[in-house]
């Protein structure tokens, strides 16, 4: 209900402006039907092809990350969860954007002072930057869907001579994905939309690009409009895509 809304509200804005007196809108810089329309429009499109390369490479190496900063965090042993609790809480407490400017401009000093010369760009860092923020959300994601599961299965699993690797390989992980799978979803269109903060830093991503036409055309609220409605689209095919597979797993129990 809210998207239709929020739809409805665009298109009545973008109707009222095709009708008001010049210079009160100026839907024109994304008319299709002009020259100068279309190629503003082809041009903010064509961010959506680094949008979702970078969105899928952070997802996936956060995935990683989560799970392996996850395990140790249910260790029975105190030394071995510590270091599992300390980069979830210290991940956590620090904002997106300072931590993509140090991964950007601080990391490749860094990796410079240890004899590495690894030139970081713009896309690098920024998924370096995403996968790293998100995988402690992710970590605890995993955390709370392994530890739903009862602990009878993995006595069970013991009991026909599966070590810890193995329990967590064919008996846990199985079932703990299809209860996890929703909030990873939400994870990834958080980074989705936070993928935007890459622009700072120079990635020509869909915000890089309405914000470049907009210093061209002084245009922000028709520019930026288009813009919320490109992520729209981007957001519910993923969601459609990810009820569809939550169906095919079985996460989804609705009768």
């Amino acid at each position: 209900m809210k998207t239709k809304t929020f739809i409805a509200i665009t298109l009545l804005l973008i109707a009222s402006g095709c009708s008001s007196p010049p210079g009160t809108w100026g839907w024109y810089v994304i008319d299709p039907s002009t020259q100068n329309g279309w190629n503003n429009i082809k041009f903010l499109l064509s961010g959506f092809s680094a949008t979702i390369r970078l969105s899928i490479l952070a997802a996936f190496l956060s995935i990683i990350i989560g799970l392996v900063v996850a395990l140790p965090g249910m260790s029975l042993n105190r030394w071995v969860r510590l270091p599992s609790r300390v980069y979830i809480e210290f991940v956590r407490a620090i904002p997106l954007l300072p931590m993509l400017f140090w991964v950007f401009y601080g990391l490749p000093v860094i990796l410079k002072s240890l004899g590495l010369d690894i030139p970081i760009d713009p896309f690098w860092g920024a998924a370096i930057t995403l996968a790293i923020s998100d995988s402690a959300f992710t970590a605890e994601i995993y955390r709370g869907g392994i530890q739903s599961i009862e602990k009878g299965q993995t006595e069970a699993a013991k009991t026909v001579g599966l070590n810890y690797m193995q329990t967590m390989r064919y008996v846990i992980l199985p079932q703990a994905l299809r209860r996890i799978l929703p909030p990873l979803a939400n994870q990834f269109i958080y980074i989705v939309k936070m993928s935007a903060f890459a622009s700072v830093i120079g990635m020509q991503e869909l915000t890089r690009r309405a914000n470049e036409v907009v210093v061209s055309e002084y245009r922000p609220l028709e520019i930026y409009s288009l813009l919320i409605l490109e992520y729209l689209v981007l957001v519910l095919i993923i969601s459609s895509a990810v009820r569809w597979l939550e169906r095919k797993m079985g996460a989804d129990q609705r009768s």
